[in-house]
């Protein structure tokens, strides 16, 4: 694996993440490339509704282990941030504090681990809601992976 620190991601080929690299830490640009609106979820980093074409980028401290970013789908939130999702469901929280529920499609990274290289994958461990596209933008990497079916 090569080091990264800016790194795109497509939720659904719909959802991008792209990154920028900061001093100490990555920035993930999640952008919703869906033609319908889906509730981007990292942990850690929280949760934001996005719209087709919106972009939420995302600070995270190097050294992160075990994250993960997914797209919720079908949900309703309350002004006060409760609600509900179909897939993805945090505990009825728009700014997630964990993980999802199944079925959802999950990219993973670790930041500055193993002699200070990044890694980073998709999983469907926790099944498939949306097509997703990861991608690193620096640090010499420029092949990212893709998930378009299960």
């Amino acid at each position: 694996m090569m080091s990264f620190r800016n790194i795109s991601m497509y939720y659904f080929v719909c959802v991008a993440v792209h990154g920028i690299t900061l001093a100490d830490a990555a920035t993930f640009s999640i952008q919703n490339n869906c033609p319908y609106t889906v509730w981007a979820a990292a942990a850690p980093g929280g949760g934001r509704q996005l719209d087709h074409g919106q972009v939420w980028d995302l600070n995270v401290s190097s050294g992160v282990g075990g994250a993960r970013i997914w797209a919720r789908t079908g949900c309703e939130f309350n002004e006060s941030g409760q609600g509900k999702c179909q897939t993805g469901d945090c505990g009825g929280l728009l700014q997630c504090q964990g993980y999802g529920l199944p079925p959802n499609t999950l990219a993973e990274y670790t930041l500055n681990q193993f002699d200070g290289m990044d890694f980073f994958d998709i999983s469907l461990v926790d099944g498939f809601n949306v097509p997703m596209e990861f991608s690193p933008t620096s640090g010499g990497c420029n092949r990212g992976i893709k998930c378009t079916s299960p």
